[in-house]
């Protein structure tokens, strides 16, 4: 998602840039950069990697009180100094910084753009350059930004300084966030009002397809017909959750759009120095000598086990069994003799699982936890942790938690097998980085899903998911995350499974969300879709790109087959929010529901 700051005022911008960089260093690794201007020049300092080394790369002596910043994390080009924000215009007279994906980015080059030599691969360089090109053409700065603004298809927040104008700072977002926080003599823009927390804690919502330009003393927020907009400020509250919560109306809806983010912390945090993945040698030998794997958890995190189980199964070979903690602790299988068990739980103190792992501990068996939180009790009580790294995870239903341990299970797979000479096929950090970019893609598709729960699930008493192998897993949690924040009885089933019984559900009007991302069963689950709808079901199919058929309701971007489940299940999630939100539910606090679940 990458990261944004900017200052007007009268203070050393620098500082207060780097300072803000470094609470959205979270949002983006690869690189980052900042641009300071004095009232006689706009410099630029950027440097690839965090932002440590960015404060090396801007020791000089120059100061200004007027800036902008960015952190990034690569979608276009790779990780370097060229690719690296904020970029400038030929002339040097424009500076941009960017977050979000322009889809058309390569139209407007050939269009307007083909007599320009471009420094780097990034669909940034492309904006700044059509400002310099309107401008060219007679436009005034704020005519030529609205222009661009106008021919660009995607994401975007962007951040604009003019050289001839040192009172202003050009700021627009659509569907990217972004924030201008107000302060006495001086005005700042931030991703997160977590970055600028430290000057002020008052900010202003930017609504999407605005302008808005900052100065000093004063913003001043135009729609997109030039008009003023006025727009009161609100209070950003220190209390660390609700500062977490920004300006989203649900922590769920926060916690599904920090997916991204979350992808990009899990991949840094599983590397070295030299871009290895890296895991503790102990958890590596242990899993290579189990004769047999159990995961044992409860919920969303016994869902992503089923997942997790395909990965440690066809790229580390080991056979993997899933279960379900509660059954697990009263009704222990035989058990191989040589065993490891993996507890799944975002909080660490599932009580349940805490339940098995002291019969595994008591008969001596090797047991990992992969958790959310460090120094919880199955964290404290097992051989071995590993971390999600997804921050904290307020709302009752989990999201980020339940994609975080399925990156983490199939970086611990992928490690295993590398450190024993297996290979899988899979580069899993670039194709990670696909799955980070598709779900960016998707979460900026939330309209189109709250459309999707429209049409489906506003007023149903019931819904069906159905899939074949990953599908059919994911199916579980989609069913999971509906039934738990909206009270429609929902229910996921393998599609073979239909007509061995449950087809006789089936009624006029009934919902049936099918997924369709595995080759080798798309046209069995397209199968299905037919039995239903022969019976009166209302189908609505996510497929994926390159799999897709006519009509289909919704695409996912393509991802590696066995990783699909990390993009389908955001849409997944994104419907269920919207299910609940349109049926008057209390979608963070769902009834008879804790958040930890600390009793069997």
């Amino acid at each position: 998602m990458c990261g944004i700051v900017g200052y007007i005022g009268t203070a050393n911008a620098k500082e207060l840039l780097l300072r803000g960089l470094e609470k959205l260093e979270y949002r983006g690794y690869d690189s980052a950069g900042i641009a300071v201007r004095n009232e006689e020049e706009i410099k630029v300092f950027k440097a690839k990697g965090r932002i440590a080394e960015l404060r090396k790369a801007s020791e000089s002596e120059f100061d200004g009180n007027v800036g902008i910043g960015h952190t990034r994390w690569a979608t276009h080009g790779v990780p370097n100094y060229e690719n690296a924000h904020p970029h400038q215009s030929t002339s040097g007279r424009f500076t941009l910084v960017h977050n979000g994906v322009i889809e058309n980015y390569e139209q407007l080059k050939k269009e307007f753009l083909s007599n320009i030599t471009f420094k780097s691969d990034t669909d940034t360089e492309v904006i700044v350059e059509l400002i310099e090109y309107f401008s060219n053409e007679g436009l005034t700065t704020e005519d030529a930004f609205n222009k661009v603004l106008s021919l660009l298809h995607g994401s975007y927040a962007l951040g604009l300084l003019d050289e001839q104008d040192s009172e202003k700072i050009y700021v627009a977002k659509n569907k990217s966030p972004l924030l201008v926080g107000i302060g006495d003599g001086f005005n700042v823009i931030a991703s997160d009002a977590i970055a600028m927390l430290a000057v002020t804690d008052t900010y202003k919502e930017l609504v999407d397809n605005e302008i808005v330009i900052v100065k000093r003393d004063e913003v001043i927020i135009k729609d997109q017909d030039g008009q003023v907009v006025e727009r009161d400020s609100y209070k950003a509250e220190i209390d660390a959750s609700d500062v977490e919560k920004g300006t989203y109306d649900h922590y769920m809806l926060k916690e599904i759009h920090e997916q991204p983010g979350v992808m990009r912390n899990i991949i840094q945090n599983y590397q070295d120095d030299n871009g290895e993945l890296k895991i503790d040698k102990a958890i590596i030998d242990d899993v290579a000598k189990a004769d047999r794997i159990y995961i044992v958890a409860c919920g969303t995190s016994y869902h992503a086990g089923l997942v997790g189980k395909e990965f440690i199964e066809k790229w580390a070979g080991v056979p993997t069994e899933v279960h379900v903690a509660s059954e697990f602790v009263y009704n222990m299988p035989l058990l191989s003799e040589k065993p490891l068990f993996i507890f799944i739980s975002q909080s660490g103190e599932t009580a349940d699982s805490r339940a098995v792992l002291v019969e595994a501990k008591r008969l001596g068996h090797k047991s990992l936890t992969i958790t959310n939180v460090p120094g919880s009790t199955l964290s404290r009580e097992a051989d071995h942790t590993l971390i999600l790294h997804a921050g904290p995870e307020i709302a009752v239903a989990s999201t980020k938690a339940y994609t975080a341990q399925i990156a983490v299970l199939a970086i611990l797979s992928q490690v295993v097998a590398t450190a024993h000479g297996k290979d899988t096929g899979v580069d899993i950090i670039p194709e990670l980085g696909k799955v980070t970019t598709a779900i960016t893609a998707i979460v900026d598709d939330a309209p189109k899903m709250e459309q999707i729960a429209k049409d489906f699930l506003e007023t149903t008493r019931n819904a069906f998911f159905i899939g074949r192998t990953m599908d059919y897993y994911v199916g579980l949690e989609g069913a999971l995350k509906l039934k738990e924040i909206s009270y429609i009885q929902a229910e996921g089933f393998a599609g073979g499974e239909l007509k061995h019984g449950t087809i006789a559900l089936i009624e006029e009007g009934t919902p049936i969300i099918a997924l369709a991302t595995q080759e080798k069963v798309n046209l069995s689950i397209r199968g299905n879709v037919k039995e239903v709808v022969a019976r009166g079901a209302n189908p609505c199919i996510i497929s994926m790109e390159g799999l897709e058929h006519d009509n289909d309701t919704y695409v996912i971007p393509v991802v590696h087959e066995m990783l699909s489940p990390l993009v389908s299940v955001v849409t997944l999630q994104l419907i269920s929010y919207y299910a609940a939100l349109h049926r008057g539910c209390d979608v963070d606090k769902p009834r008879n529901l804790a958040k930890s679940v600390t009793v069997e």
